[in-house]
């Protein structure tokens, strides 16, 4: 999971990323995200409205670790989803991590 954590961080500062519940909603429905990353210990409600739609609009899903440590990582409060608008990056944190079933 480090290495998905540092990819994440990379992201953050090359402002590849959308952060937060429902910032991803909205772009994965405008079609800019590559993959999402959801936090293992993520609330039902959050993994019904993300995964669902990512689901539907053929996003890949990828389980990453827990919502502080993806929060800690990006220095922001507990975060329970991230989108990614990069391909490379998307690629990367593709192979870097188990995908979501």
């Amino acid at each position: 999971m480090s290495g998905l954590l540092g990819l994440l961080g990379l992201g953050q500062r090359g402002r590849l990323l959308v952060v937060g519940v429902d910032a991803v909603r909205q772009q994965v429905q405008a079609g800019a995200v590559r993959c999402v990353v959801i936090a293992s210990d993520a609330s039902p409600r959050a993994m019904d409205k993300v995964v669902r739609l990512a689901t539907a609009k053929a996003v890949p899903l990828v389980t990453g670790p827990g919502a502080a440590a993806i929060g800690a990582q990006l220095g922001k409060p507990p975060v329970m989803a991230v989108g990614v608008r990069d391909r490379a990056l998307a690629d990367g944190i593709l192979r870097s991590a188990p995908r979501r079933q």
